[in-house]
């Protein structure tokens, strides 16, 4: 650290205060999957851009963390679901350890969302209906690209790109549902008086708590 102030000024220029409506424990009803429905539909409707995208934590089976962000594809009330190569680093934490963390950032709103729950990868049909969506240069590049390994240079990647010939879904790429079973959401108030509330699953339904910001 420098020691003369020079950061703590730079950084006080960055502070925010925010203003927003408040969050009640009251306002999930016993059901935080339909809550995150809504805010996910309010955050599309104030064109946040990128709503669908996430920082995905992963951990080896002996905790090494890591993170990265992700765009999610599908949800509903239970799960979140996401695309990638399974023999991506995630996709080998995955393996080794299913339990994943995310988080939602929508500045616009002051929000934040964060979930916690088990990964597990969506049938081969699901991931070739969306594989088939995608266009055409993305699918030559999840072809082509073997994510999270070591590579030459750009070049080396782009006469792969080239070289594709079909362009059916490779064996391992995939999706991923995460079973959520605690969700987090937080609700940026003036003074860093914060409004948090958790939803953990307990047994057929859910405790959820006021947390201190």
């Amino acid at each position: 650290m420098s020691g003369n102030g020079a950061d703590a000024d730079r950084f006080a220029r960055l502070r925010v205060d925010y203003e927003a409506m408040g969050l009640r424990v009251a306002d999930l009803a016993g059901d935080p999957g339909a809550f995150f429905d809504r805010w996910f539909g309010e955050a599309e409707a104030a064109r946040v851009p990128e709503v669908n995208a996430l920082t995905l934590a992963t951990a080896t089976r002996d905790g090494h963390p890591s993170a990265r962000v992700v765009l999610m594809k599908a949800h509903d009330r239970a799960s979140v679901t996401f695309f990638t190569n399974q023999r991506s680093r995630k996709g080998a934490e995955i393996a080794a350890n299913p339990r994943v963390a995310g988080v939602f950032h929508w500045q616009q709103l002051h929000r934040q969302v964060r979930f916690e729950g088990v990964a597990s990868r969506v049938p081969d049909e699901m991931a070739d209906e969306y594989f088939a969506s995608r266009p055409e240069g993305a699918r030559r590049s999840a072809i082509a690209s073997p994510q999270s390994a070591v590579v030459p240079d750009r070049r080396w990647l782009l006469d792969r790109v080239d070289a594709v010939e079909g362009l059916e879904r490779p064996e391992a790429w995939g999706g991923y549902r995460v079973e959520v079973e605690a969700w987090e959401f937080w609700q940026g108030q003036p003074n860093r008086l914060h409004d948090r509330v958790r939803a953990e699953r307990d047994g057929d339904g859910w405790r959820i708590e006021r947390l201190a910001p």
